[in-house]
């Protein structure tokens, strides 16, 4: 029995003989190794062959590309606004520091722009649609630290960012709907609303480019400018009633005037979301009741009409959402989000249906699909288009009201907590 050191040796020059053999070359394990073929002469690679290898170092480097050519960063500017401009507001709710205003072609449905809106800022254009005012708090820590409050002021045509105006740090700092920043019919005064919680708004001077004095509206909420009245505006309060506020033509005082009760917040309170035309606001309760407030006179006046009659109020349909209504202004059509089975607690529903309204006859005109709608806005133009926020998808979607409300477009993935819209 060979020793283990002879086993050993016979397996290295077993492997040694087969390593040097070509294929088929075995040979019994003990017995000498012939000459491979490929060590002998005539299997050899050829003198020439072998002088045609250079070593590496010996080689050409390749010539090196030529530099790519500095790039100039550029901002494209927007095409002309049309009336299917779309400013969608965004919150930004996972990262509130840091919201955003869209601006979207409804037309094309394509993104246009974005402008930043600081922590949970509030958007609105001037009368003219030529200023885009941002009210918004900035903190020297982003999240934390001490709060400056300004009104952002932007070249609607190109998204320029103008100047700012320094307000008391009290703009609320809510979701985003109409009527928590506003601008007066003349475009002299910009409105905003303030809470820390006490309510009041902020006047700015917006020609002066200058806050001028803060006046208290307790209970009231939002503001809507008084459009034949430029100097005044007036605000929604809890107990029922409008708050009507006129300013000096200096802006530095004001008279504050109390309408009777227009409606009953215990029994069917008012979704804050007003249309205006001229000087009437249209309201919806939560019951669906149509209420016109007249803002012509010293004080506010208002009558209502049910909208939901005979086997509706069975079926129990009421309105829902956020922005619920949107007033196409030279028709006088009316468009409101409703939802079936509501009651209690269900007045930020999606809609199920879509509500025509004729604003002077207050008939119903149409009752169509609405793409789980929570918040409503129409161009003004004579072919409008009315744009909704799928609540269930959160996408942005167009719907042709000429054609039964006929899906036109949708576009995905554009916003994070949206629920306002404005037309341009």
């Amino acid at each position: 029995m060979p020793s283990r050191r002879q086993s050993a040796a016979a397996v290295v020059f077993v492997l040694a003989a087969a390593v040097g053999a070509g294929p088929g070359a075995a040979q019994t394990a003990g017995q000498p190794a012939a000459e491979s073929p490929a060590m002998t002469p005539a299997t050899k690679a050829p003198p020439k062959a072998a002088a045609a290898a250079k070593p590496a170092a010996a080689r050409k480097p390749a010539p090196r590309p030529a530099p790519l050519p500095l790039e100039t960063l550029t901002v494209q500017p927007l095409e002309p606004a049309g009336p299917k401009r779309l400013y969608l507001s965004d919150v930004a709710l996972p990262h509130i520091v840091d919201g955003k205003l869209h601006v979207i072609d409804g037309d094309t449905m394509r993104y246009r722009g974005l402008v930043a809106t600081g922590y949970a800022g509030q958007a609105t254009l001037s009368a003219d649609r030529r200023t885009l005012y941002v009210a918004t708090s900035y903190y020297t820590r982003l999240s934390r630290g001490e709060r400056t409050d300004v009104v952002d002021v932007y070249d609607a045509g190109t998204l320029a960012h103008s100047h700012e105006i320094v307000v008391p740090p009290k703009h609320a700092q809510a979701l985003n709907y109409k009527g928590l920043i506003a601008a007066s019919a003349d475009d002299r005064w910009v409105f905003v609303q303030n809470a820390t919680p006490a309510v009041s708004v902020s006047i700015v001077d917006a020609r002066a480019k200058t806050f001028v004095q803060e006046v208290d509206t307790p209970g009231c909420w939002t503001v809507q400018p008084v459009r034949s009245r430029p100097n005044a505006f007036a605000t929604l309060c809890g107990d029922g009633t409008m708050l009507t506020v006129t300013l000096s033509d200096d802006g530095k005082t004001a008279t504050l005037a109390r309408s009777e009760k227009l409606f009953d917040l215990e029994r069917d309170p008012l979704f804050v979301h007003a249309e205006a035309d001229g000087d009437t606001l249209w309201y919806v309760s939560f019951a669906g009741v149509l209420h016109a407030v007249d803002l012509s006179g010293p004080v506010a006046t208002a009558r209502a009409w049910p909208l939901v009659r005979g086997e509706r109020v069975r079926e129990g349909w009421r309105p829902g959402g956020y922005q619920v209504t949107a007033l196409h202004r030279s028709s006088g059509r009316l468009y409101i989000g409703m939802h079936r089975k509501g009651g209690e607690g269900s007045h930020k529903n999606p809609a199920d249906q879509i509500w025509t309204v004729d604003t002077t006859t207050r008939r119903v005109l149409a009752r169509t699909p609405a793409s789980a709608a929570i918040s409503l806005a129409v161009s003004q133009d004579a072919r409008p288009l009315l744009f909704v926020i799928d609540g269930l998808k959160n996408e942005l979607v167009s719907l042709d009201p000429a054609a039964g409300m006929k899906v036109v477009r949708r576009m995905p993935q554009v916003m994070e907590t949206a629920v306002m819209l404005e037309t341009h």
